[in-house]
């Protein structure tokens, strides 16, 4: 893949005009992915605020601020890497790249930019090991995942989830300088999210991944293999949940957390599972989209409820509830 190629062969498609516009502060800002975003910041600040262990609340937002830089800094090498499909993406084509906004240049030299500023400056505020491990992260997601994994095998986003599970792990260690058995279950947590909230997704976006030929699980195994896998995972993800409840991360809201959204996580891959092919599209397309939104909510009430824990536990309630 060349820069000259996907510029004449996609973008100019996509984006309605072969001329690329001049890039405003907005357009480099979605290279980053915020929406993504959010939910890596999100974590690796649960990582950093569930760590036994004091840091100054400016070095730890310094960290947060890292974290967030260097996930954002992996967006945008994605989305350099990734702008070719992404013109033929309905989902996608509308990414700076694509739409002509934002050239392929900019997109690398920003991401190759903050990889080095986010790693060196986390280094500086808390510890090496910390800052080895955000490189690590930025490096499975841009080399193994992106380049590697993502256009040649249905398991990609399996192998691939682990980058976006590394964040609290980043933010425990910029705490510790190490990771530990609790930081490796939010690890875990996060790993095993991310194949039935992203296979869901695809049930009902199957046609973007047809186009762009990326052998995403429902375009190799069919739409009733997904449904199998998501139930499985659902299963294990839940077993996961429910046997973090007795580790040192199972406070009372998380355990109440757990027995309920894993009940509901549960209940919708379920539904899914029995889903007909006979039955109508429109049914189908309600069932998996909802299952969907509630897996946009799973992990941020998760992790919020681990946050709540350790608030009460610092304030001495813990035992009293």
């Amino acid at each position: 893949m060349t820069d000259a190629s996907i510029t004449s062969s996609n973008l100019g498609t996509a984006g309605g005009s072969s001329v690329i516009s001049e890039a405003q502060f907005r357009d480099f800002y979605e290279l980053l992915k915020p929406r993504v975003m959010r939910l890596v910041v999100f974590t690796g600040l649960v990582g950093l605020i569930a760590a036994p262990a004091p840091i100054h609340p400016f070095v730890g937002f310094v960290a947060v601020l890292c974290i967030a830089i260097g996930g954002g800094a992996a967006g945008a090498l994605n989305m350099w890497w990734d702008a070719d499909i992404d013109a033929i993406m309905k989902r996608t084509s509308k990414r700076p790249i694509p739409a002509g906004k934002v050239t392929l240049q900019e997109a690398r030299g920003l991401g190759f930019a903050l990889s080095g500023f986010s790693v060196m400056m986390l280094g500086l505020a808390t510890n090496w090991f910390a800052a080895g491990l955000l490189a690590f992260t930025i490096f499975f997601y841009v080399v193994i995942y992106t380049i590697w994994l993502k256009r040649i095998t249905p398991q990609n986003i399996v192998i691939g989830g682990a980058a976006g599970a590394f964040p609290p792990m980043v933010g425990w260690a910029a705490v510790t300088g190490d990771v530990s058995f609790e930081s490796f279950l939010m690890f875990a947590l996060i790993f095993m999210w991310t194949p039935p909230h992203f296979w869901a997704l695809a049930l009902f976006t199957r046609s973007d991944y047809d186009n762009a030929s990326i052998p995403m699980l429902t375009v190799t195994h069919g739409r009733k293999s997904t449904r199998k896998h998501i139930l499985a995972y659902t299963v294990l993800l839940a077993a996961l949940a429910f046997g973090m409840c007795f580790t040192g991360l199972g406070g009372p809201v998380f355990i109440t957390t757990a027995i309920i959204l894993n009940a509901l996580f549960l209940k919708g891959a379920w539904t899914i599972w029995q889903r007909d092919e006979r039955q109508s599209e429109a049914d189908n397309f309600l069932a998996e989209r909802k299952f969907f939104k509630l897996s946009l909510l799973y992990l941020f009430v998760h992790f919020g409820a681990i946050v709540i824990d350790c608030g009460l536990a610092q304030v001495g309630l813990w035992g009293v509830l």
